[in-house]
């Protein structure tokens, strides 16, 4: 309801009087549907302007449709600590490009699909759904998404048959950060893990913990490390955070009889906090110790040197996921897309020195 200050919305109908035209006129004029003679075209966009009237008001649109306007995008873990990761924003801007030409709101979702209180994957209005990894709580979350029949692309994660999704060669491309460390004369390797399940546990990792590991993209690249370093010791992290990086470094470095000439992080962050430990015990990199992260994101207060790494296309990934989305909705089949990683050789790696 308009009042003296809040002035009416000019309708489309308004828009046809003052153009002297049906309002059917004037609604094609804007739609694009069918061919408008030049001067009548003219004409209406003339009275728009001059009346403020921008075009249909889109809710009204989506209403029409029977959507909501809004893809939902869900996160593992607290949405706090997934935006300190740069991997996270990058994918969220290319998702926002994939989902460009449905001009599609983003909801942010945790993983927690039996959440009470506001609005949960059970009752959110949505029009499809992103899932961010496909691992233990995830995948109640996906058959929800599954149930209520929404779109769903699935991002570095195994949603099953019949589920789009966009994968990276986790596997192959962190093998080959490891077969540079072994090239380099390394022998005596550790590994800096990301999550391997829910629990977030930093721990050593064992036979019986990988059994359980729910998290594919940690699983993978594990297993890419591992078929160079078959019997690397590896510990898993909390999450990709430098403080993370710091504290397991810690852990692995603090022994001199123990300590390895070079390790291997899944991420850079975790990288970037290894280096940390290193500094702290008086350890050069790369002369004492060797580096090498996994992402290739530019990193805040590593200073001179330049991380040695796999640079995966993280804004690509976003894109791809909203490009599915967008098909899906258009009434296409979502189709699985394949990316893959960049080695770059950076300065913290170099031979051991012993």
């Amino acid at each position: 309801m308009s009042t003296p200050d809040t002035p009416r919305r000019a309708t489309i109908a308004d828009v046809a009087r003052a153009a002297g035209v049906a309002t059917s006129t004037a609604s094609v004029v804007f739609s694009g549907k069918a061919k408008v003679a030049p001067a009548t075209r003219e004409r209406v966009l003339a009275a728009a302007a001059e009346l403020g009237y921008a075009g249909p008001d889109p809710r009204a649109a989506s209403l029409r449709r029977g959507r909501s306007g809004i893809v939902a995008v869900v996160l593992e873990g607290h949405l706090r600590a997934a935006f300190l990761d740069p991997v996270t924003t990058a994918m969220m801007d290319g998702l926002t490009d994939g989902l460009a030409e449905l001009s599609a709101g983003i909801l942010l979702m945790r993983d927690e699909p039996g959440a009470s209180g506001g609005a949960s994957l059970t009752n959110a209005p949505v029009d499809a759904v992103v899932l961010i990894g496909c691992s233990g709580r995830t995948r109640a979350s996906l058959d929800i998404v599954r149930g209520r029949g929404l779109p769903v692309v699935v991002i570095e994660g195994d949603a099953g048959e019949g589920v789009p999704r966009i994968t990276l060669d986790n596997t192959e491309a962190a093998a080959a950060v490891a077969r540079h460390v072994q090239e380099l004369g390394h022998r005596d390797v550790a590994l800096v893990t990301l999550p391997l399940d829910s629990a977030r546990r930093r721990a050593p990792v064992t036979q019986e913990r990988i059994a359980t590991a729910t998290v594919d993209v940690t699983i993978d690249r594990l297993s890419g490390m591992r078929s160079v370093f078959p019997d690397a010791r590896a510990i898993s992290a909390s999450g990709s955070l430098i403080d993370e990086g710091l504290i397991v470094g810690r852990m692995l470095l603090s022994d001199p009889q123990t300590r390895p000439t070079a390790i291997l992080a899944q991420s850079d962050l975790l990288a970037v906090g290894v280096i940390r430990a290193a500094e702290e015990l008086g350890l050069r990199v790369p002369e004492d110790l060797s580096v090498a992260g996994f992402d290739g994101i530019a990193v805040d207060g590593l200073g001179g040197p330049v991380l040695t790494t796999s640079v995966q296309p993280a804004v690509e990934k976003g894109r791809a996921a909203g490009e599915q989305i967008a098909r899906m909705l258009r009434g296409q089949e979502g189709v699985t897309q394949h990316l893959t990683c960049r080695f770059r050789l950076g300065t913290t790696t170099a031979p051991p020195s012993r």
